[in-house]
Formats: C-alpha cells, sequence, structure tokens
C-alpha cells in the first residue's frame, strides 16, 4: 500500500476494530459539535466503546484533550489493554499470524477459553473482528466461509501493515488514554465526580431492533430504560445515538434530535434509521445529517471558532 493511501485510510479509519454499525462516519459531527459549543480541555468518553474510532478521531485531530475508553467486554477490553502497554508485541503478532481457517478456529477456542491468558484473549478478539463477516466476533463467522468459497476470503479485512500503523500511532498516545471494563450503568454514577477536565459523554448503546444480533453484551427493554433514567439525572454534556426504535424515542422524548441514516454492514448492506439525542446543555450544530459532515468543514468551524 502506497504511504499516501495508508494516511488516507488511517484518517478514515483510526481503529484497528471493525464494528457493525460503527459510528465512525459521525467523528467529524462530534467535532463540529465541540467547536460550536467551545468546549476545551477535553475529556471524551465512551461507555460503550467497542472500536472506539469517534474517541481516536478527536483525539487525533485535537479535539480531546483526553479519552476514556470503556468496554464491558473482556475480550475488547483485553485487545486495548495489550494495544496501549505491549503494541511491538501486537504487531508481531499481526505479522505473523497465519491466516487459514485452522487459525480462525484456534483463535474462536482461545476466545471461549476462560483460561486464556488477557494477551492471549486480547489478541484472539482482534484477529476473530479482523476475519469474521461484520467484525461480529462470536455470531459473525469467518469471511468466506468455513470452506472459503466466498467472493470474499478470510484475510479480506487484515492488511497487516495498515493495522499496525494504527496500533502503533494508538499507542503514541498513550498517555492521554484511558481503558476500562465498567458497566455502563456504574460509569454513568460516576461520571459527574470532580475533574480538571471538560467532560464529554457520547454513548452508542446497542441497537434496540437488532441488538442481540449484533452484539454479546446486548440489552433488554429495562436495560434501555435503566441507562435513560441514568443519563436524564447527568450534569455532564452527553450524546446518544440509537436505531430510531418507537420504543427509543418514547423513553427520550423532550430532548433535542436529529434523525438520520447510517448506512452499515451486517451480512447485507442496509441503511438504519438512526437518531441521536443531547443534553440540554449543548447548542446542536444546524446540518442535515450527523453522518454527513466533512472533516474540512470541521477544522473550519475551529479556525473560525478560535481566529
Amino acid at each position: 500500500m502506497k504511504k499516501v493511501k495508508l494516511a488516507e485510510t488511517q484518517e478514515r479509519y483510526p481503529s484497528p476494530l471493525r464494528y457493525p454499525g460503527g459510528k465512525a462516519k459521525v467523528s467529524n459531527f462530534l467535532k463540529l459539535l465541540i467547536s460550536h459549543n467551545s468546549l476545551s480541555n477535553v475529556e471524551y468518553i465512551e461507555p460503550y466503546a467497542g472500536g472506539a474510532s469517534v474517541a481516536l478521531a478527536l483525539l487525533f485531530d485535537g479535539y480531546a484533550d483526553r479519552i476514556r475508553i470503556n468496554d464491558l467486554n473482556k475480550g475488547v477490553h483485553a485487545f486495548w489493554k495489550l494495544a496501549l502497554t505491549d503494541a511491538e508485541k501486537l504487531c508481531d503478532r499481526i505479522q505473523a499470524v497465519k491466516l487459514d481457517v485452522d487459525e480462525w478456529r484456534q483463535q474462536k477456542e482461545t476466545y471461549e477459553n476462560p483460561k486464556s491468558s488477557p494477551e492471549d484473549l486480547g489478541f484472539a478478539t482482534f484477529f476473530l473482528n479482523r476475519t469474521n463477516r461484520s467484525g461480529i466476533i462470536t455470531r459473525g463467522g469467518v469471511i468466506g466461509g468455513l470452506n472459503q468459497q466466498g467472493n470474499w476470503k478470510i484475510d479480506a479485512r487484515f492488511n497487516r501493515d495498515a493495522l499496525c500503523e494504527r496500533v502503533r500511532k494508538i499507542a503514541s498516545y498513550k498517555s492521554r488514554i484511558s481503558v476500562t471494563r465498567k458497566d455502563a450503568a456504574k460509569l454513568l454514577r460516576d461520571v459527574d465526580s470532580d475533574s480538571k477536565y471538560t467532560r464529554l459523554l457520547y454513548l452508542d448503546p446497542p441497537y434496540y431492533v437488532k441488538g442481540a444480533r449484533l452484539y454479546d453484551n446486548f440489552y433488554q427493554h429495562d436495560d434501555h430504560v435503566k441507562i435513560c433514567d441514568l443519563i436524564k439525572r447527568l450534569e455532564t454534556r452527553w450524546i446518544v445515538s440509537y436505531d430510531a426504535a418507537p420504543e427509543i424515542l418514547s423513553l427520550y422524548n423532550g430532548y433535542p434530535n436529529i434523525r438520520y441514516s447510517l448506512g452499515y454492514s451486517a451480512s447485507t448492506v442496509a441503511s438504519g434509521a438512526e437518531v441521536m439525542f443531547f443534553s440540554e446543555n449543548l447548542m446542536i450544530p444546524q446540518v442535515a445529517s450527523p453522518a454527513g459532515i466533512s472533516r474540512a468543514k470541521a477544522n473550519q468551524l475551529r479556525l473560525a471558532v478560535e481566529a
């Protein structure tokens, strides 16, 4: 891959992990929102971080001073810890690992084994995320199928050099990244504590309708209600994005929101109806869609605000 192409890929996909319904497309909107509200000294927090693409984009482009990557999934947490504490060992494994179905089976066993070391679990999580359909770790199935007769093969999303570049870049920011493994409800109860930073919280809970198919840690209705109740009590500025299910629209009724479409891939290509809600202490940029903001437009507003 040419260096220019690699740099473009890093900007578009800052995370080494893939997620169905991943919110990388809204990262420029959040940059716009931070500038629009003149927020500075920002600690950006994602309770459901997953691939953390938005967090990384904000950090790399200077919109967040610190980011907190939180994910309850043990494997995802182990991956982020490994990426920050031993990036070169992770890259060595990325370069050396075989990309075939036998290796996939072995990594799947490692992921499912409760006795796996944190390092092995973190790497297995990464491997399955990159080699499974749509990045779905436990239910996705290997790209190309077990017989590898599909149009795409197991290595389709495993560009070793590009992935290592992403890992190394993340590691270079490790002093400004914290990784936690808390239940989202616990994190929400603690997030209003005193801090020298201006905190901005972005929650992207499991989809209401398709959550059980897409995520390991999906929610039942009562879980969504509990999280909503905790969010409504926050003094910290927050953003919440969801699929626009009637039940979700009812829970967050009365809060400023934007409806939009976000393409995502999970076995088939689809365009889901999305909604983004905002705390009342945020001013909302007037845009047609949070997913349609360019990086240049976000940077242009920042320059205007700072002038």
